[in-house]
């Protein structure tokens, strides 16, 4: 019965997706008339949060690796650290009772694309129907707002920016990368997450084995340094 209820909900979800990608396709002729020029400097990605504050803000991107997040959870509740989740819209779907999960401990929710594209490559149309069907699926599957976007691979262009930020995101890159997605290695993980900390810092990770081995020690680190374990909208603030 849950397989069907499921698949039931999996067909309703893409009839709705394909929906709103016609809307937001049909809204291009309107956000085609924009006299905002590409390159302006208004359009601009976080790669670093407030630096006058002493937060400091874990960054986990999911497409992959659920079976961790549950335990990824727990050790962030102990630490009593709060973090940021970039999650694709089509994990999302498949996965929406660890997505609950993530929101009733208190965690945000970011944007990270329907189909882990390269961002930079996609026209405006594109990018628009990879956060905005992402954005649905969100709003429908938590009635909560996203309101940060993170590209996949850390890949984006001007039209990524503009489409970010005329659809209210702000786009989010990173001031340390771990790629615990490679390097499966908990102590090379801890010493790329903590070297040179400062004020600020946004750490990119993955919900990946190692990075929960590693991830007590990390939070212990910044702990004992003074900082404050905080999500992406209060670090950059």
């Amino acid at each position: 019965m849950k397989k069907f209820s499921e698949k039931i909900f999996r067909t309703y979800f893409v009839n709705t997706c394909l929906v709103v990608m016609l809307v937001l396709i049909a809204s291009i002729t309107v956000i085609g008339t924009s006299t905002q020029v590409f390159g302006n400097n208004t359009y601009s990605a976080y790669y670093h949060g407030n630096e006058n504050n002493n937060n400091v803000s874990l960054m986990f991107n999911v497409y992959l690796g659920e079976q961790y997040i549950e335990d990824i959870l727990k050790v962030l509740d102990e630490g009593n650290a709060k973090a940021t989740f970039f999650v694709g819209g089509s994990w999302a779907i498949k996965n929406s009772e660890i997505l609950e999960q993530i929101l009733q401990h208190g965690h945000e929710i970011g944007n990270h694309g329907y189909w882990h594209k390269d961002h930079k490559t996609l026209s405006i149309e594109k990018n628009m129907s990879e956060i905005g069907l992402t954005h649905e699926v969100i709003k429908q599957l938590l009635d909560y707002e996203m309101t940060l976007f993170a590209p996949p691979s850390g890949s984006y262009g001007q039209n990524t920016l503009k489409v970010a930020q005329d659809m209210g995101y702000k786009t989010i890159m990173w001031s340390k990368d771990t790629i615990d997605w490679r390097d499966q290695d908990k102590n090379i993980i801890y010493q790329r997450a903590i070297k040179n900390p400062s004020n600020g810092d946004l750490i990119l990770m993955h919900p990946t084995n190692a990075t929960l081995q590693a991830l007590p020690e990390i939070i212990t680190f910044y702990t004992q340094s003074g900082y404050k374990l905080t999500t992406v909208s209060e670090n950059i603030l």
